[in-house]
């Protein structure tokens, strides 16, 4: 540790003495118990503060001993707010003749990537446009009347069931969509109405689905076909959301996901009875968990990743992601999600302002040589089936990309 030095706390204005550090001193905080990580060249130790960060520990875990500027100000939209609840774990800052990025990380890139980020805060891609999310729920109600409607004027006759059933999936595909927007905080100005919106949207209009933390993503090549598009919601989602609602004591969250089963049943019930009703349930759950997960798999299962420790957060995420290219369609049928490289560097940019990003950062990354990938859809989708294929073949394994999906689920959970 350095000699202290008067400084100015950026927060109340006063001044504080702090410690001085070099990165080989914060470097050797990265266990479990002694984990500091560094902040616009503020050290924080995290150590205790970890078990109740509301993005999870693993993310502290992953930056421990390392600079986490970018993905601090990738995730979180009030920075001043974040800022004052840091302060009881401001320990010090860096040296003045330290570096502000550690091991070997290109300065250059990151300041271009800072710079970039500035840019499309002042030309507005962090702003929300209401109307396309109110429109977006619109779109989500009208298919569920129209569902409903059917059955009430044409009867539960086969043909009809089934166009019923491809409504209902669409509208929960669609509301999947949705409260994904709200769970990465990128529609209200306020994190607490994001949240409780997204409680509704999740409980009510999605039935709590909700993503996994832990998945043997290294095997997955094996279960694919079997269980992934097939089963993933209506077997394994639903036993894994009751389950962690009951045993984490989240009741509120319960009422909700209560309120959409009741709901459904008393709709459907009069028309079907209850056995055929719980037949359609399963069935409109088997549509939308293929369309679930071949479409969060197109950009990730196919890439060779790895844990990117000690990388820029640019580079990062693009050797975890690629894009599927624009269309009306595909920016509807994904949820915007063939955007996945800009959704991935700005987690909480509103997602109709992706392709307003899009060739900034294409020409960021042929500035400084970082891969750009761009698939059509077709492309994509065939890329799963083969590298699965060729995998299963050859007994190969994935290894899971530690990519800021896996955070927000954490930051879903609080």
């Amino acid at each position: 540790m350095g000699g202290g030095g008067q400084q100015t706390d950026r927060i109340t204005g006063t001044n504080a003495r702090f410690s001085t550090y070099t990165w080989e001193e914060v470097q050797k905080h990265t266990k479990s118990g002694d984990q500091w990580i560094v902040v616009e060249r503020k050290v924080y130790n995290v150590s205790q503060w970890v078990k109740r960060h509301p993005g999870g520990l693993r993310i502290i875990g992953h930056y421990a001993g390392e600079d986490a500027t970018e993905a601090f100000t990738a995730f979180h939209p009030d920075l001043p707010l974040v800022r004052k609840y840091m302060k009881p774990l401001l320990i010090g800052e860096l040296e003045a003749s330290e570096p502000s990025q550690d091991r070997q990380k290109n300065a250059a890139l990151v300041e271009d990537f800072r710079a970039l980020r500035e840019r499309l805060e002042a030309e507005g891609c962090f702003k929300t446009q209401p109307l396309f999310f109110l429109l977006h729920l619109g779109h989500i109600l009208l298919l569920e009347v129209i569902a409903l409607m059917l059955v009430w004027y044409f009867g539960t006759g086969w043909i009809n069931t089934a166009i019923v059933a491809v409504l209902m999936a669409t509208a929960q595909s669609q509301a999947g969509w949705l409260q994904h927007d709200f769970g990465h905080l990128s529609v209200c100005k306020s994190s607490r109405w994001n949240h409780l919106v997204h409680k509704f949207v999740i409980g009510h209009l999605k039935y709590g689905v909700k993503k996994v933390k832990h998945l043997p993503y290294n095997h997955q090549h094996k279960y694919f076909f079997f269980v992934g598009p097939p089963l993933l919601i209506p077997v394994f989602f639903q036993f894994q959301i009751f389950h962690n609602m009951v045993s984490h004591g989240l009741w509120v969250d319960l009422v909700w996901c209560i309120s959409y089963y009741v709901r459904y049943f008393l709709c459907y019930t009069q028309f079907y009875g209850l056995f055929w009703a719980v037949i359609l349930f399963n069935f409109v759950r088997f549509m939308e968990s293929h369309w679930f997960v071949w479409v969060t798999q197109m950009s990730h299962i196919p890439m060779n990743i790895d844990y990117e420790k000690h990388q820029d957060w640019l580079s990062m995420q693009l050797v975890a992601t690629c894009n599927i290219e624009q269309s009306a369609f595909n920016d509807w049928f994904s949820g915007h999600l063939n955007f996945q490289i800009e959704h991935h560097l700005f987690p909480t940019m509103p997602r109709h302002n992706y392709w307003r990003a899009a060739p900034h950062v294409r020409a960021l990354c042929d500035k400084y040589g970082v891969k750009y990938q761009e698939k059509t859809l077709y492309g994509a989708f065939a890329d799963i089936i083969r590298y699965n294929t060729h995998l299963k073949s050859h007994g190969f394994t994935f290894k899971k990309s530690f990519c800021s999906e896996l955070f927000l689920y954490n930051m879903k959970q609080h």
